[in-house]
């Protein structure tokens, strides 16, 4: 088997910096930087502020100026030559600078992803929680769970590849045979290799977006890229339900088989705002739900769509006779346990809009009480 290839950088701590995309986003602007340098291939750290000024490969609104005066007091040997590390170094040193500066940077406006990385910690937390529940009870994983959700240990577990391939087989049952995954208890990097690219040969098969993210970076455990892969793997799980040949009974949202064809070529999450919107209808509400986010934040149409499904379970201060938002989403909370729906999100995750967790929380409403009817509408359609 091929070992991994990518670019590589001789100072380990260095390389551990940047994940591999980076890595090749940063190359090519360091290859095109030198070329047009205009002293030929010997590129010094004197030269940096003017090209990479001239170059717009900076949008974060340091003046030429600053950025030589930022050279000189970080860098004494203004005629030390300037290959890729050393390039790298001095980009890592000015985003500190920036990061100081402004908070922010725009440095790789055009590239697919950026050093600043932030996760959720809100997200992680309830990502942990369904991991803990689904896989708690898995021969291998159950000595490493429950996991804490306060910690990194999500990571950490994450790079041997094993949770990764036990939760795509979780979202969607049967996709990797588990005789196929390297389990022993210390594993070698070709073997985690090799789990890894089960993972992402895995996930593209059942309809994920692994684009910016390879094998070493899942072997790194990087926390953004790992976290975007499960709620990606734990969204595929919660929408499974969100079609016609797994729940016929959503043919209840339409009126003729010109309608039924529509409904079919939705995405999942389309299909789960219609058919929140059908509930708020039922329930008397005027609100039409367009997204998962600002749409969800005062938590009226989850008020009512609860009294809907649910009203023997109804508190009947959950809805507009509470004027502060987030005892508000607390009662709608509260009102979700009672139906045993998991709550995936936090009242103030409600408030803030997060619309990974939001949905995350109405499609597990569904897949617990979805409210159709079970006589079928009497509607041709081919499936």
């Amino acid at each position: 088997m091929a070992g991994f290839v990518g670019i590589l950088v001789s100072d380990p701590w260095l390389q551990n910096q940047f994940t591999q995309v980076e890595l090749r986003t940063l190359k090519s602007k360091f290859v095109a930087m030198r070329d047009s340098s205009g002293v030929g291939e010997v590129l010094k750290v004197r030269d940096l502020a003017a090209v990479m000024s001239r170059l717009n490969m900076a949008g974060d609104g340091l003046a030429q100026e600053e950025k030589e005066s930022f050279l000189q007091k970080s860098f004494p040997d203004l005629d030390a030559k300037v290959d890729f590390e050393v390039f790298l170094r001095v980009y890592l040193e000015m985003q500190g600078h920036i990061g100081i500066r402004s908070s922010a940077s725009e440095f790789l406006k055009e590239a697919t992803t950026t050093l600043l990385h932030t996760i959720s910690e809100s997200e992680k937390a309830s990502y942990v929680g369904h991991i803990n529940n689904y896989l708690g009870d898995d021969v291998f994983l159950k000595r490493y769970l429950p996991i804490d959700p306060l910690a990194d240990d999500l990571f950490e577990l994450s790079k041997d590849g094993v949770l990764l391939c036990k939760l795509i087989n979780v979202a969607v049952p049967g996709t990797i045979d588990e005789r196929a995954i390297n389990t022993k208890a210390i594993l070698n990097p070709w073997e985690r290799n090799e789990n890894h690219s089960l993972c992402l040969n895995s996930c593209k098969a059942i309809g994920c977006t692994v684009v910016n993210i390879g094998t070493q970076d899942l072997v790194e455990g990087r926390p953004h890229l790992v976290l975007g892969l499960i709620s990606q793997i734990i969204k595929m799980q919660l929408l499974a339900d969100l079609n016609l040949k797994k729940t016929p009974q959503l043919v209840e949202l339409v009126g003729d088989s010109t309608e039924v064809e529509e409904l079919m070529n939705l995405p999942p999450e389309k299909i789960l705002l219609r058919w929140m919107n059908f509930q708020l209808k039922k329930g008397g509400s005027k609100r039409t739900v367009t997204n998962f986010s600002s749409d969800v934040k005062d938590s009226e149409a989850y008020a009512c769509l609860l009294n809907v499904l649910a009203p023997e379970h109804s508190n009947k201060q959950s809805g507009k006779a509470v004027k502060d938002p987030l005892e508000r989403a607390k009662l709608v909370l509260e009102h979700a346990d009672r139906m045993g729906c998991k709550r995936y999100l936090t009242p103030k995750d409600i408030v803030d809009g997060s619309p990974n967790l939001n949905l995350a929380f109405v499609a597990h409403i569904f897949q617990k009480r979805n409210g159709l009817s079970s006589q079928l509408k009497k509607i041709s359609f081919w499936m």
